[in-house]
Parts: structure tokens; sequence; C-alpha cells
């Protein structure tokens, strides 16, 4: 079995408003409910723990969902920070090689299909597995002026999604070596890359989309309605 965990302590900045954007509603309830309904409705998780902006006032309280328990605890100003505090939350009985799954919390469109192929690539890989779109655009870079300097090759790209599945041990050890080296991991995978490993990508679902913008919104709320 699995846990999931949830850094859910950013404030949205990029999103702008006065509340963060993970508990901004769409197609009913808030983009947070979605992603941790999707994650304990899936039956291969066990629970999940949700790393919060310390005295948030809009989280409802939630101890259960989806008859799962959910866990709450203080996060940091970083994402890795968040989720080395959802590490530490969990409970005694998860052991250090089960495997975790760290979600967006503002990525509310996640398909079963997706969960079950990522936990099979997961267990399959002692270096882990994520969720990954490869990328289909051309690609610009640009200069100083913001003009064109070079077209570059697309092949093997790919746009890194959530979930990110790792052991429990492996996951806390990659952190606390970026943390230690001052680094900030952007995503998991990121911070077990500097071990020397190679994460498995497995290739998800192209409408696993994470909210920053309001056009975003928009978007997310238009495909859970449909879904």
């Amino acid at each position: 079995m699995s846990w999931a965990l949830i850094p859910a302590a950013g404030r949205g900045l990029r999103f702008g408003g006065a509340r963060p954007k993970q508990y901004l509603e769409v197609a009913g309830k808030p983009l947070l409910a979605h992603a941790m309904d999707a994650l304990l409705a899936h039956p291969q998780v066990e629970g999940a723990v949700i790393a919060l902006a310390a005295d948030d006032p809009y989280w409802p309280g939630w101890t259960t969902r989806r008859g799962k328990p959910v866990i709450t605890c203080t996060g940091g100003g970083e994402r890795a920070d968040s989720v080395l505090a959802a590490l530490e939350a969990l409970p005694a009985s998860v052991a250090d090689d089960a495997l975790l799954l760290v979600h967006d919390a503002a990525r509310p469109n996640l398909h079963a299909d997706d969960i079950g192929r990522l936990i099979a690539a997961a267990e399959a890989c002692a270096e882990g597995a994520i969720l990954a779109a490869p990328v289909r655009d051309t690609l610009k870079r640009a200069d100083g002026d913001g003009r064109i300097a070079a077209t570059e090759p697309r092949e093997r790209l790919w746009r890194a999604l959530t979930p990110q599945a790792f052991r429990r041990d492996l996951l806390r050890r990659a952190l606390l070596a970026a943390r230690a080296d001052g680094v900030v991991a952007t995503d998991e995978a990121m911070a077990v890359e500097r071990l020397g490993l190679r994460p498995r990508l497995v290739e998800g679902r192209e409408d696993n989309l994470k909210v920053t913008t309001p056009a975003d919104l928009a978007l997310a709320a238009f495909l859970l309605e449909n879904r």
C-alpha cells in the first residue's frame, strides 16, 4: 500500500488573489479536495498527509476522506520543506520502503489509471518513477532581447507531472542531501537525480494540468465538469 503526500503550504502568488489557489472552487469543491479525492479513491492508496501553511484559515479540518485517514502538518517556505515535513508526519507504521506518491495540491484532474500505472512502475524500479508527458511543441531559445536565438531539439524531452513516486527512505535521503547542499529541488525527481539515480518516466494524460493561471482554472473547471 502507498501513502500520498500533498504539499499545500504555498500562497499561489503567481496566480494572484487573496485565497491560495489550492482552495479555489471548481466543479463543486476546492482544487485541493479534487487532488485528495483522486488519490484516496484509489485502492492502493492508504491515506494522505497534507502539508499546510502555518495557521491556515482555509483548511476545513478533514481527518478522514473517502474513508481513509488524512493527517496534516505545517509545511515550509519551499516545496521540498513541505514534503520533508509530510514525511516526518507519516504514521510510525509506514515502513521505510513504503511507496509514497507526492502530488501537487493544484493538480485536480488526476485519473485512476495513471495512478495505477505509476505505482506499478515505481514498485518495479528501485529508483522511483514519475508521471510525465513528452514535449510535443517546437521549442525556441530566446536571447536577451526577446528574439529567437535557436530552435531546440525536443526529442527525449518530457514535462514532469505529478504524482511522483519514491520509497520513503530514498525520498527522505534525497531531499535532505539537496537541503544540505543548498539546492532548492523544484520537484522530488530532481532531488533523487542528484544522488546519481534515474527515476522512470511514465507517460501520463495530457489533461493532468497544474492550475497556475486563471486560464488554467477555467480549463480545469471544463475538464472536471465534463468527466
